[in-house]
């Protein structure tokens, strides 16, 4: 794993709106899955929304490889986390790898880090209880999440270069060798009678 701190910047960002290909057609889970055996999903005015009590997450039945990721996620209010999963992967009633941190909490703001569900977890992008990368992570990703509105994601992946954006601010951008390839997949945390919306989930290919 190499953290490319000297490369945090907008360039790069800009991409022409008509390559990408929706992930959700706003009415339908089409293209989509729920491996576990719990959790209530639904479709409410082109959003999806998902509730339960236990964590869980719902995924793509496509994998991908090389990518550009965006979506828009929306926190319930209370005690809140959730992620973007990419090049993850799907066993029954587990899904583990790379995630896009989406981070309720106003004091750790760790929103946009990487963290490895089920694996290596804070171990990449801050590495947790270490002040040093956790500080640097903050000042990267500044006040970049805004707790009680929509935040737009983008997730790049090309090769083992990994970057994350929120609402434009490059979080994290390193290189990671640990998954190639897998599915995307949007979190419910388990809170209880907490509602998780995301929405205009899209990704362009790349070759």
């Amino acid at each position: 794993m190499k953290i490319l701190l000297a490369t945090l910047a907008l360039s790069g960002v800009s991409t022409f709106a008509d390559d990408f290909t929706p992930l959700f057609d706003g009415k339908t889970l089409n293209g989509w899955k729920n491996p576990y055996e719990w959790g209530e999903i639904k479709i409410v005015d082109g959003e999806i929304h998902l509730a339960g009590q236990k964590k869980f997450f719902v995924v793509t039945e496509k994998t991908y490889g090389d990518f550009i990721f965006e979506g828009e996620v929306k926190l319930p209010e209370g005690n809140a986390n959730s992620g973007f999963m990419f090049r993850a992967h799907v066993e029954k009633n587990k899904v583990f790898g790379y995630q896009a941190e989406v981070d309720g909490d106003a004091i750790r703001k760790w929103s946009g880090g990487l963290y490895d569900e089920g694996r290596r977890m804070w171990f990449i992008s801050p590495v947790k209880g270490n002040p040093e990368s956790e500080a640097a992570f903050r000042a990267r990703a500044g006040d970049a999440f805004k707790r009680y509105d929509w935040n737009t994601y983008r997730i790049e992946c090309r090769g083992q270069r990994l970057k994350i954006f929120v609402n434009g601010i490059l979080t994290t951008d390193i290189e990671d060798s640990k998954d190639t390839s897998g599915v995307i997949a949007i979190q419910h945390h388990g809170e209880k009678g907490a509602i998780y919306r995301f929405r205009n989930l899209r990704i362009q290919e790349l070759k």
